[in-house]
């Protein structure tokens, strides 16, 4: 290939990048008016309020909304790095650059060998594709991060470690980064890192301000979120009378009523059931290639995105980022995951904020986009969940190990992904 060709390979997502996110940016500053709810009115207000909350030195004990780790309230003071800005302008400029800086990482390891563009490409499409949600919350920035750790972490064991620690302390989600680091010193490396900056970070947060961790409470109490895969059964029920309704509780809209513990249970359960599986496939898992940490991460994401109470539409962004981050390399097998993702992106667009008040009442319209949104996950969730284990878990066939996603091995010699017949070091 020419230098003139792999430039242009990489050009053409840098180009496409910075016209939609110029329309993007252009619709959260209201230059242009999109239909639906305005959902930059959460930066504005809810964040704003916030940061002046945080600057005094306090978390926000009284308010039943913050529910985030304590290293978040870095991303919700961050604007104040742009004091020439308003608090919104600079939110969404902050937002912008994130999004930037992922698309560079994403490109940057794409031209390592047996990398690729599709991972940038992913990225590209999927922010647009979820509208200005994407950047009327801080989930980019921590999608940001999430991305730097898996994609620093194929060659630095301690990095992804710390710089999972830092994500899972803005958002709790990043710590199934190290679902799948390789098994023996770079998990020792990575767990280790990311336990230590965990600690740290905790610590000077304590020290700092009060309600470092009133979060957890707040969590606690959270009930069947109306987009979630539980609300499916109260979307339907609504249709044969049930005697519930639809209420803002803890920062959403969730349904309150007859049986909707038990289906929040019930989703608990799944996410324990997801847990369950993740564990069972580290213990029987030999394969281990370069792309095992990321596949594993996204499916861990995607299992428990799926099977939670609650599923805001920002969430699409954290699987966005790890799906990116799968397709970056050549030998992944997440690419229908992958796609199945970006098109629930589209729909979740279309669900929230464009077509909300029928989710929230419950008519034909919402049931259908809820059903279709959910189903994708559920879908993607489960071809992710196969795909990982049949690639990394060996069978035994004719008397010997091999992994099933992949071709025996001729006895005594080793197959293009590292195992032999006796199992190789798991990740």
């Amino acid at each position: 290939m020419t230098s003139a060709g792999g430039s242009g390979r990489f050009l053409a997502p840098v180009a496409v990048w910075t016209l939609t996110r110029a329309v993007l940016m252009l619709c959260v500053l209201k230059v242009i008016v999109l239909p639906g709810p305005d959902v930059t009115s959460d930066v504005s207000v809810i964040y704003h309020g916030w940061s002046e909350v945080l600057k005094t030195g306090t978390y926000p004990l009284g308010d039943v909304t913050w529910q985030y780790p304590p290293v978040a309230a870095l991303a919700i003071l961050s604007p104040a790095l742009l004091p020439f800005l308003d608090y919104a302008p600079a939110f969404f400029v902050l937002a912008c650059l994130c999004d930037a800086l992922v698309l560079g990482l994403l490109l940057y390891a794409g031209r390592r060998a047996g990398g690729r563009t599709a991972g940038g490409w992913v990225w590209v499409a999927g922010v647009p594709l979820l509208g200005t949600t994407a950047y009327a919350r801080y989930d980019v920035m921590v999608t940001a991060v999430a991305v730097a750790a898996l994609l620093a972490g194929v060659r630095h064991p301690r990095v992804l470690g710390a710089l999972a620690a830092l994500g899972a302390l803005l958002k709790v989600w990043p710590v199934l980064l190290l679902a799948g680091t390789v098994r023996g010193e770079p998990t020792r490396r990575s767990w280790t890192a990311a336990a230590v900056t965990a600690a740290g970070l905790l610590a000077v947060c304590a020290a700092a301000m009060p309600g470092a961790l009133a979060f957890l409470g707040f969590q606690r109490d959270r009930g069947t979120e109306v987009e979630s895969l539980g609300a499916l059964v109260f979307h339907v029920a609504r249709q044969f009378g049930w005697q519930g309704r639809v209420e803002l509780n803890y920062g959403s809209l969730e349904f309150l009523g007859p049986h909707v513990p038990l289906v929040s249970t019930l989703a608990l359960g799944l996410s324990a059931v997801a847990f369950g599986w993740l564990v069972v496939w580290r213990l029987l898992a030999r394969g281990s290639g370069v792309t095992t940490t990321a596949d594993a991460a996204f499916t861990a994401v995607l299992l428990f995105t799926t099977t939670s109470r609650v599923i805001s539409p920002q969430y699409m962004l954290w699987l966005v980022g790890l799906a990116a981050v799968c397709l970056v390399f050549r030998s992944s097998r997440m690419g229908l995951p992958a796609g199945l993702v970006l098109v629930a992106t589209g729909v979740t667009q279309l669900e929230f904020p464009l077509g909300f008040g029928h989710v929230v009442s419950s008519d034909a319209q919402g049931v259908t986009l809820m059903f279709v949104r959910n189903g994708l996950l559920v879908a993607a969730a489960l071809v992710a969940a196969r795909r990982l284990w049949t690639g990394t878990v060996p069978a035994r066939r004719g008397g010997r190990l091999r992994l099933t996603g992949q071709p025996a091995a001729p006895a005594g010699k080793v197959s293009r992904d590292g195992t032999a017949d006796t199992p190789a070091s798991a990740p």
